[in-house]
């Protein structure tokens, strides 16, 4: 072997050696971003959740909010465990944003039931956007299969949401 395939071979080396780590951090990135939004909505989602149980007459409203606390619950313990395992952050609280919007729906004079209705028809389809880029583009196996998972319940969610709509129009 010549001196100039020697200088190439040292040279794909290095440069495997030096984007490898910059892979990982990349792929650190994208999945701490993940992990991070998903938590957050997780959080909002139960928030919205227990004030819909406490100022909600109707009883469809009421069974709709127990099943979001019940499988958002279920799917941030998945979302805890794989966080730890990957020793990735999961977000302190819901994000300001779903705080801005629990709070106007707190203060809502009217039709709770419709402002809620309308808030989880936009909050899912959200959820729907972020788990589905998760699950299609996600580089870690585990991450992956928890957005794959995840996300047909969300979509049954955001369904659900929508007959809310339905039943309960703004006025």
């Amino acid at each position: 072997m010549n001196m100039t395939a020697h200088l190439r071979g040292g040279l794909l080396c290095a440069l495997v050696l030096v984007a490898t780590p910059l892979m990982a951090e990349q792929k650190s990135a994208q999945d701490q971003h993940f992990v991070s939004e998903a938590s957050a909505a997780g959080m909002a989602e139960i928030d919205a959740a227990k004030l819909a149980l406490k100022k909600s007459q109707s009883a469809d409203v009421k069974t709709f909010a127990q099943h979001i606390i019940d499988d958002h619950e279920k799917a941030n313990a998945t979302l805890k465990k794989l966080a730890a395992a990957h020793q990735l952050q999961l977000s302190d609280s819901a994000s300001l944003t779903s705080q801005a919007k629990a709070k106007v729906l707190d203060a809502r004079e009217g039709s709770f039931d419709a402002a809620y209705a309308n808030n989880q028809v936009s909050a899912h389809e959200e959820a729907v956007k972020v788990f589905t880029d998760a699950a299609n583009n996600a580089v870690d196996a585990d991450i992956k299969k928890f957005a794959q998972d995840t996300l047909p319940v969300l979509q049954q969610h955001l369904e659900m949401a929508q007959e809310l709509v339905k039943v309960h129009p703004s006025k």
